[in-house]
Protein backbone atom coordinates (compact mmCIF):
# COMPACT_ATOMS: atom_id res chain seq x y z
CA UNK A 1 0.00 0.00 0.00
CA UNK A 2 2.88 2.39 0.79
CA UNK A 3 4.38 1.74 -2.66
CA UNK A 4 1.11 2.76 -4.36
CA UNK A 5 0.95 5.96 -2.32
CA UNK A 6 4.56 6.83 -3.15
CA UNK A 7 4.00 6.31 -6.87
CA UNK A 8 0.72 8.28 -6.73
CA UNK A 9 2.28 11.22 -4.86
CA UNK A 10 5.23 11.32 -7.25
CA UNK A 11 2.90 11.07 -10.25
CA UNK A 12 0.80 13.95 -8.95
CA UNK A 13 3.85 16.20 -8.63
CA UNK A 14 5.38 15.04 -11.93
CA UNK A 15 2.22 15.72 -13.93
CA UNK A 16 1.94 19.24 -12.51
CA UNK A 17 5.58 19.99 -13.26
CA UNK A 18 5.27 18.65 -16.81
CA UNK A 19 2.22 20.81 -17.42
CA UNK A 20 3.98 23.95 -16.15
CA UNK A 21 7.18 23.35 -18.14
CA UNK A 22 5.29 22.45 -21.33
CA UNK A 23 2.98 25.45 -21.11
CA UNK A 24 5.78 27.93 -20.51
CA UNK A 25 8.00 26.59 -23.27
CA UNK A 26 5.10 26.33 -25.71
CA UNK A 27 4.42 30.04 -25.19
CA UNK A 28 8.02 30.85 -26.03
CA UNK A 29 8.68 28.31 -28.83
CA UNK A 30 5.18 27.72 -30.17
CA UNK A 31 6.06 26.06 -33.48
CA UNK A 32 8.31 23.31 -32.10
CA UNK A 33 7.46 20.99 -29.18
CA UNK A 34 10.28 22.15 -26.91
CA UNK A 35 8.14 21.50 -23.84
CA UNK A 36 7.84 17.79 -24.52
CA UNK A 37 11.44 17.57 -25.69
CA UNK A 38 12.66 19.29 -22.53
CA UNK A 39 10.73 17.15 -20.06
CA UNK A 40 11.67 13.94 -21.85
CA UNK A 41 15.38 14.79 -22.05
CA UNK A 42 15.54 16.10 -18.49
CA UNK A 43 13.63 13.02 -17.32
CA UNK A 44 16.07 10.73 -19.15
CA UNK A 45 19.03 12.33 -17.42
CA UNK A 46 17.43 12.38 -13.98
CA UNK A 47 16.20 8.79 -14.15
CA UNK A 48 19.67 7.70 -15.22
CA UNK A 49 21.05 9.64 -12.25
CA UNK A 50 18.63 7.95 -9.86
CA UNK A 51 19.41 4.46 -11.10
CA UNK A 52 23.15 5.10 -11.23
CA UNK A 53 23.03 6.51 -7.73
CA UNK A 54 21.45 3.29 -6.48
CA UNK A 55 18.65 5.06 -4.68
CA UNK A 56 16.64 3.05 -2.16
CA UNK A 57 13.44 1.47 -3.42
CA UNK A 58 11.12 3.94 -1.68
CA UNK A 59 12.88 6.94 -3.25
CA UNK A 60 12.83 5.26 -6.67
CA UNK A 61 9.11 4.59 -6.34
CA UNK A 62 8.37 8.22 -5.45
CA UNK A 63 10.79 10.03 -7.76
CA UNK A 64 11.60 7.46 -10.46
CA UNK A 65 8.38 5.59 -11.11
CA UNK A 66 5.96 8.25 -9.86
CA UNK A 67 7.46 11.64 -10.63
CA UNK A 68 9.47 10.74 -13.74
CA UNK A 69 6.70 8.50 -15.03
CA UNK A 70 4.29 11.43 -15.03
CA UNK A 71 6.84 14.15 -15.84
CA UNK A 72 8.00 12.51 -19.05
CA UNK A 73 5.53 11.70 -21.78
CA UNK A 74 5.86 9.09 -24.48
CA UNK A 75 2.30 9.47 -25.75
CA UNK A 76 2.52 13.24 -26.33
CA UNK A 77 5.89 12.74 -28.02
CA UNK A 78 4.35 10.23 -30.43
CA UNK A 79 1.27 12.37 -31.10
CA UNK A 80 3.41 15.42 -31.87
CA UNK A 81 5.49 13.29 -34.24
CA UNK A 82 2.37 12.03 -36.04
CA UNK A 83 1.05 15.60 -36.30
CA UNK A 84 4.30 16.72 -37.92
CA UNK A 85 4.03 13.83 -40.37
CA UNK A 86 0.43 14.61 -41.31
CA UNK A 87 1.33 18.31 -41.73
CA UNK A 88 4.20 17.25 -43.98
CA UNK A 89 6.76 18.86 -41.65
CA UNK A 90 9.18 16.03 -42.35
CA UNK A 91 12.36 17.96 -41.54
CA UNK A 92 11.00 19.15 -38.23
CA UNK A 93 9.78 15.65 -37.45
CA UNK A 94 13.17 14.13 -38.27
CA UNK A 95 14.93 16.68 -36.08
CA UNK A 96 12.48 16.07 -33.23
CA UNK A 97 12.75 12.28 -33.42
CA UNK A 98 16.53 12.37 -33.79
CA UNK A 99 17.02 14.76 -30.88
CA UNK A 100 14.57 12.89 -28.67
CA UNK A 101 15.97 9.41 -29.18
CA UNK A 102 19.67 10.18 -29.52
CA UNK A 103 19.93 12.83 -26.81
CA UNK A 104 17.56 10.88 -24.54
CA UNK A 105 19.74 7.80 -24.57
CA UNK A 106 22.94 9.83 -24.21
CA UNK A 107 21.51 11.86 -21.32
CA UNK A 108 20.29 8.73 -19.51
CA UNK A 109 23.77 7.26 -19.86
CA UNK A 110 25.37 10.54 -18.73
CA UNK A 111 23.14 10.73 -15.66
CA UNK A 112 23.86 7.12 -14.79
CA UNK A 113 27.61 7.56 -15.27
CA UNK A 114 27.81 10.82 -13.30
CA UNK A 115 25.90 9.27 -10.40
CA UNK A 116 28.25 6.27 -10.39
CA UNK A 117 31.25 8.63 -10.32
CA UNK A 118 29.68 10.73 -7.56
CA UNK A 119 28.99 7.68 -5.38
CA UNK A 120 32.60 6.43 -5.67
CA UNK A 121 33.88 9.21 -3.41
Amino acid sequence: MIAVLLVGAGGFLGAICRYIVSQRLSRIYGRFPFGTLTVNLLGSFLLGWMIGGEWPESRLLLWGTGFMGAFTTFSTFKLESVNMWTNKAYGKMGLYLGMSYTAGILLAFAGYSLAKIATMR
